[in-house]
């Protein structure tokens, strides 16, 4: 299988040239020359497999250039007994007879990106040395708060890796801001920029595709790849976990065998929710995809009216995760949908550079539409919902999730739709505490309160363990000290990878 460019004006490459590059050279993000089919009787054998045995039997199927045992190995590393707190890996939890929740966060860094990066620095490795890559691979991130942390533990101390994280100065909580600038290793830098998450994204964009610095760090001995989701080694593994939780739901008789599943997904960047889609694509028996938007609503916008526009006011808000306008996936769904008609995608992302809008047409939209569903939640709307979701069901959740929940519940006043559903839960209520405690517990107990010790109060209220990954955060050595205005970001880069800064 060989991977072409969403906008046509790049040579198709094998897996691993598409995991090593992380972006096409014209611009535009790696997708499957031809699609992937699973077949009844393959979906039936899954059900008795493990978390494991599923990942391998489904990343093959895209990494057509990998070994069976390179993949074997990939994912025995990447899901260990050391790195995740359930050997079920991505466990599902009962809310009632029609509402299940998929918990996504019992990795290393009690975030959903766990899932697909501890699997990426393990092959992307394996895909320069597959390639002939001699120069060391530089990894360039942005992050809203939950990549950042994920790729730094998962590339920590590679060999023939260096990566730099770059994340919005004020545009992350508390926790996930320690989680980066505590950050142990030689070949790790964080970068805080004094701007918004899309200006950072916008930035990374630019440094992969400069001639000049792409020439600079190439004298260095290096090449950059992208360990964000436009990477296609980073949202293949994402595909599994959808795959899963349909067969734990069967494999527990929550569900008959090709019976038909809504997913609710809370998402910013669009990478998650398109990785449900794929698996959609695939055979998987999924109604609706259900994309819970925050106040940032662009996607919403989107879905509704079949307009992207990105000229519009940016909201910092408690899921500040999905504070995007610039949701960079959603090109592979736009390629998809269009029957890959690279010349309209090119047209669409040249006017949201030029304009920072653009319009689908109506046959375009209607596709979208018959799949999607879309509504977003504000902060006291994603407050309720927490404290709703725990009274009435004794569960805890973060901000993310319950944004996912609250549009679940006008999904179904919409449309009436009370069929089997599961909710993407993208990370750990303790990551997110302050809000999580004030929703759960009311403002007078967490008055006064610094976020770490709201874990320990949290704890203590609810029962539940606060996670490993979390434990003493504060009390860790800051590493990383660095803040650049986004215009700065190049010439940043090309100063960490030679060692002046």
């Amino acid at each position: 299988m060989l991977y072409e460019s969403t906008r046509g004006n790049s040579q198709p490459v094998s897996a691993a040239g598409a995991i090593k590059l992380g972006i096409a050279s014209d611009g535009g993000l790696f997708v499957p020359d031809r699609s992937v089919c699973v077949t009844s009787g393959e979906l039936s054998a899954m059900v008795r497999m493990s978390y494991h045995q599923r990942a391998q039997a489904l990343l093959q199927l895209f990494l057509t250039d990998f070994t069976p045992d390179e993949i074997r190995d990939c994912v025995a590393g990447a899901y260990s007994v050391e790195k995740f707190d359930t050997p079920e890996i991505t466990p599902v939890r009962k809310l009632d007879d029609h509402l299940y929740v998929l918990e996504l966060w019992h990795g290393p860094t009690c975030a959903f990106k766990d899932m697909a990066l501890q699997v990426l620095p393990r092959l992307l490795p394996r895909a320069a040395a597959k390639t002939g890559e001699d120069r060391d691979i530089a990894i360039l991130v942005a992050t809203s708060g939950d990549t950042g942390k994920a790729a730094l533990e998962g590339f920590r101390d590679v060999p023939g890796t260096r990566i730099i994280v770059f994340y919005p100065a004020r545009g992350v909580s508390e926790v996930q801001r320690l989680q980066m600038v505590t950050q142990q290793g030689e070949n790790v830098h964080v970068v805080a920029v004094e701007g918004n998450f899309d200006q950072t994204q916008s930035g990374v964009k630019e440094i992969f595709t400069d001639p000049a610095v792409n020439a600079a760090i190439n004298r260095q001995g290096y090449r950059f790849s992208s360990a964000n989701s436009i990477n296609w080694g980073r949202l293949v593994p994402q595909i599994v976990y959808y795959f899963s939780a349909y067969l734990d739901l069967v494999a527990q008789g929550e569900i008959s065998f090709g019976q038909t599943i809504n997913f609710v997904v809370p998402t910013g960047n669009f990478g998650n929710i398109l990785a449900a889609f794929y698996a959609r694509q695939m055979g998987l028996p999924v109604n609706r995809l259900i994309c819970a938007a925050n106040r940032n609503n662009v996607l919403t916008d989107f879905i509704r009216t079949g307009t992207y526009d990105r000229t519009r006011e940016f909201f910092r808000t408690i899921s500040p995760s999905m504070d995007i306008l610039i949701s960079s996936n959603l090109e592979r769904l736009l390629y998809e949908v269009t029957g890959r008609d690279a010349g309209r995608v090119r047209g669409w992302m040249a006017m949201l550079q030029s304009e920072g809008r653009y319009r689908v047409d109506g046959g375009t939209l209607e596709k979208i539409q018959a799949v999607f569903w879309s509504d977003f939640a504000g902060d006291p709307a994603t407050m309720e919902t927490i404290r709703n979701t725990y009274r009435q069901y004794g569960y805890l959740m973060d901000t993310h999730t319950a944004v996912g929940k609250y549009v679940y519940d006008r999904y179904v006043e919409a449309t009436g739709d009370t069929g089997k559903t599961v909710i993407a839960s993208t990370a750990s209520p303790f990551k997110f505490n302050q809000s999580v405690a004030t929703a759960v517990l009311g403002e007078e107990a967490v008055r006064g309160k610094g976020e770490f010790e709201l874990l320990e109060i949290l704890s203590r209220a609810t029962g539940l363990p606060i996670p490993k990954g979390l434990k003493d955060l504060d009390k860790k050595p800051v590493r990383h000290t660095l803040t650049v205005a986004p215009e700065e970001m190049g010439r940043v880069v090309q100063e960490l990878l030679t060692g002046r800064n």
